[in-house]
């Protein structure tokens, strides 16, 4: 299956964020861009890719314990920023080096796993909010700088969408998990179908009660 770690951001968050997104939309050329759906915005961790079934349980337990090293920390929607003419983005302020960490044990725990992983680059914290229509949607979920299975043509100006983005601030929450996610690819060939995501495992940060994040436990 297709996994990958994540921060889910709660339903208050996604709620703000729903809002500015409705306005970008409004913004010229907006129909040129895929827009990613609510229900499954999230800020990576580390994508992991095609993982086997027999690795699951080792892979959950190594997670948790990558989770439970990790003290709750304060994070915030802020911003955003865009992957040359690729993606467009909202970034994150706060425990942003609380968050890389959590980011560097949960890949840590995926290689110590057996599960092969790309080499590591710099983590930038961000929720994908659109994709060019250059762009293929197989690509990986985010969490570096660097993306792949993406086309870097596009007519949109995302500086524009990044501007109207600049000054956006969401209410701060406690990030008190770090969430498994199984990631189903779109397989009807419908136009602008969207992935579907499953939230496999919810593992609580140090002695936190897990907070339940926008993912539904299952998505069918």
């Amino acid at each position: 299956m297709r996994l990958f770690a994540a921060v889910l951001p709660p339903a208050e968050a996604v709620e703000e964020l729903d809002r500015a997104v409705g306005r970008l939309r409004e913004l010229p050329g907006a129909e040129g861009l895929r827009w990613t759906g609510r229900d499954g915005w999230h800020f990576t961790l580390a994508f992991m890719g095609e993982v086997e079934d027999r690795l699951l349980p080792e892979l959950t337990e190594r997670l948790e314990r990558a989770a439970r090293r990790t003290e709750p920390f304060p994070l915030r929607i802020h911003g955003g920023g865009h992957f040359g003419g690729r993606a467009l983005w909202a970034g994150a302020a706060g425990g942003i080096g609380d968050m890389r960490l959590l980011a560097e044990r949960a890949d840590a725990a995926a290689r110590r796993t057996g599960v092969p992983m790309e080499e590591h680059r710099h983590y930038q914290a961000h929720l994908t909010l659109a994709r060019s229509r250059g762009s293929r949607g197989g690509g990986r979920e985010g969490g570096v700088t660097s993306m792949t299975g993406v086309t870097d043509s596009t007519d949109v100006d995302l500086p524009l969408y990044t501007e109207a983005l600049s000054g956006f601030e969401g209410t701060p929450w406690q990030v008190a998990e770090l969430v498994l996610v199984h990631s189903r690819l779109p397989v009807s060939g419908v136009p602008g179908e969207q992935p579907r995501y499953e939230a496999v495992a919810r593992m609580p940060l140090g002695r936190a009660r897990p907070s339940g994040g926008a993912l539904p436990g299952a998505s069918g």
